[in-house]
């Protein structure tokens, strides 16, 4: 799948393992989970093959957040994307996302 950003931030956290956004800072191992979780994105045929590894918790979301799937980066945080359906599957990667906070 090809996989876009959303914002500048979350192609730096993936390309440079880091961000200069001072509003977006995370532990190195919450950033190394991250690039592989993108990796993972990047290397799928398919999003259905996302439901087939459970370690992902891939789950399309409801209510307000219709339109956006999620996977886990690990038990603390997951990242948010949405997904159009081209010739080859496009994700743009919106939002990472701690859980305790994400129902505020």
């Amino acid at each position: 799948m090809i996989v876009t950003f959303e914002q500048a931030y979350l192609k730096e956290l993936y390309d440079e393992g880091k961000t200069t956004d001072k509003k977006h800072r995370f532990q190195p191992d919450v950033v190394k989970r991250y690039q592989q979780r993108i990796k993972t994105l990047e290397s799928a045929p398919r999003i259905e093959t996302l439901y087939q590894i459970k370690s992902l918790n891939y789950e399309v979301l409801s209510g307000d957040k219709a339109g956006i799937s999620s996977i886990r980066v690990n038990d603390k945080y997951r990242i948010e994307f949405t997904v159009s359906l081209l010739d080859n599957p496009v994700v743009t990667i919106c939002n990472i996302l701690e859980l305790s906070n994400h129902y505020k």
